[in-house]
C-alpha cells in the first residue's frame, strides 16, 4: 500500500506546472486532457520530485467553493514538507526565482527548516539537513 497522488487545488494549470517544474525541479509526469465526472473538459496534471513515487495531482479549481480553497486547502496550516539533500542550494534558488518565504531557515527537529508558500499559496516546510 501506498499513497500515489495528494491533490492540491490551483487558478490555473500552467502556472502551476511552471512553478513546481521550473522553479522547485519536479518532474512533469503527466498533462493529459481529461473530463469531469458531468463530461466537462479538464486536464489530468501530475508532477513529482526526481526519484519519488508519490506525485502531485494539479486541479483546477472548479466553481466557486473550490476556487475559494485555492491556497487555503488546509486552513493556512503547513500541510506539505519538501526535504532536500541540500538546503542552502535548493533555498537560494527559491529564493531567487521570486518564491516567497514566511520564515528564515532555521534549525528544527530534523534539520533545517524554512517556510514557504507555493503558486497557490500553501504553505510548505523546505527541510534539509543541519
Amino acid at each position: 500500500m501506498r499513497v500515489d497522488l495528494v491533490a492540491i487545488v490551483v487558478d490555473e494549470y500552467d502556472p502551476a506546472i511552471a512553478f513546481f517544474v521550473d522553479v522547485l525541479g519536479f518532474e512533469l509526469v503527466e498533462d493529459s486532457p481529461s473530463l469531469t465526472n458531468d463530461g466537462r473538459q479538464k486536464r489530468w496534471v501530475v508532477v513529482r520530485p526526481p526519484g519519488s513515487e508519490t506525485g502531485i495531482l494539479l486541479a483546477r479549481a472548479e466553481g466557486g467553493r473550490q476556487a475559494a480553497a485555492v491556497g487555503s486547502q488546509v486552513a493556512d496550516r503547513v500541510a506539505f514538507f519538501l526535504r532536500v539533500d541540500d538546503f542552502e542550494i535548493t533555498y537560494q534558488s527559491m529564493v531567487t526565482a521570486g518564491v516567497e518565504f514566511l520564515t528564515p531557515p532555521r534549525a528544527g527537529p530534523g534539520g533545517r527548516v524554512a517556510v514557504f508558500r507555493d503558486v497557490a499559496g500553501n504553505r510548505w516546510d523546505l527541510l534539509g539537513p543541519l
